[in-house]
């Protein structure tokens, strides 16, 4: 499951970065808000709360940014930025940003891709290599059934589903996330992860010796503030 890590290992590495998640699922709880602060008729305020609530974010904190996010508190503005490039090997990289000052994100993803074997492309460059879609993970478990869960899955109008080593990824249209999740929960499943991500559509292979260099080029992404989401399109086991 290289390009989401485990769900273990991904509450193992929410669980360091604790203060980072804070600030990186508040940003999103901010720009939701701007859509409607009611999480019941909004779907991806929903999800960014339900996110920050795993990770132990403090009820009065996520109350506070949907204030913001609605105007009733005075906070910051966000842009959302994508940035596409190239890592070592020829690794396609969609970076997703929220950011207060666009030229500093820039400047640091600018100089974060040439420092780890990489290159920042023009809009366009590697993005034909992915595709939009809904991503609903399932914790596997000894009593989920595979083909009950595929079945209540696509009854609720999901594109296709994946079996990867400790949870099954469904995949749907974006425009069906909210159903297609709300129709596997209905279904009596947990769901882990429920958002809008790039997949992959065309696969890369990394050399060996590019591995260590590709990885640091991901994390040190991944724990800037301003990175909400990082896409590639190749697997990258978690370091044991």
């Amino acid at each position: 499951m290289g390009r989401h890590g485990t769900i273990a290992g991904r509450k193992s590495a929410q669980d360091a970065k604790r203060s980072a998640m804070f600030t990186k699922y508040t940003r999103q709880i901010i720009v939701a808000a701007k859509d409607g602060g009611d999480p019941e008729f909004n779907f991806t305020l929903r999800a960014a709360i339900d996110k920050a609530k795993s990770i132990g974010m403090p009820g009065a904190n996520i109350e506070r940014a949907i204030k913001k996010g609605t105007g009733e508190l005075e906070g910051e503005s966000y842009e959302e930025l994508t940035f596409e490039g190239y890592g070592p090997s020829g690794v396609a990289i969609i970076v997703e940003a929220l950011t207060d000052n666009k030229n500093r994100t820039a400047s640091f993803i600018r100089s974060t891709f040439d420092k780890n074997g990489g290159n920042l492309g023009t809009p366009g460059c590697v993005s034909y290599m992915f595709s939009r879609k809904g991503v609903i993970l399932v914790e596997k478990t000894d009593d989920i059934d595979e083909d009950e869960i595929m079945m209540a899955a696509l009854d609720a109008g999901a594109e296709d589903m994946k079996v990867e080593d400790d949870a099954f990824e469904i995949l749907c249209d974006p425009g069906d996330l909210k159903a297609v999740t709300d129709g596997v929960k209905e279904a009596g499943y947990e769901v882990a992860q429920s958002e809008v991500e790039f997949v992959a559509s065309i696969d890369a292979s990394v050399a060996p010796d590019d591995m260590k260099s590709l990885r640091k080029l991901i994390d040190t992404l991944e724990d800037n503030d301003d990175v909400q989401k990082v896409a590639f399109n190749c697997d990258l086991p978690e370091e044991e």
